[in-house]
């Protein structure tokens, strides 16, 4: 019965909603840094854990230069930035902002902000 394995894969596919969505991280200094990110695929989560050896920090630290993104949809860093990124930014801020990929789609059901109005 293949045709309703399709259909279980196209309501997967529909339900997935993989739209960026605005995420805003309260850096160190009290300013808010703004960034648009998609929900993590399989596929992504895959390429993000090459070479990264079990490192979580190494993971979550490639799915934010794989995630991040602008209102336009450009990335905001790119693979040879990492090492500023690790070297130049407060580690607290860059905590933040790579759980703000990790889970990005996962809260905005729950967290008010993201539904806000204003």
């Amino acid at each position: 019965m293949p045709s309703s394995s399709v259909r279980a894969l196209d309501r997967l596919k529909k339900s997935a909603n993989l739209q960026p969505i605005k995420q805003s991280v309260e850096l160190s200094d009290g300013s808010i840094f703004e960034m648009w990110v998609a929900p993590l695929t399989m596929a992504e989560r895959e390429r993000a854990q090459q070479n990264t050896n079990n490192d979580t920090d190494a993971f979550a630290l490639q799915c934010l230069i794989l995630k991040a993104q602008d209102e336009s949809g450009q990335r905001l860093f790119q693979q040879g930035e990492m090492a500023e990124l690790k070297h130049e930014v407060r580690d607290a801020d860059l905590q933040k902002l790579m759980i703000a990929v990790l889970t990005a789609g996962q809260e905005d059901a729950a967290d008010p902000k993201s539904s806000s109005s204003s």
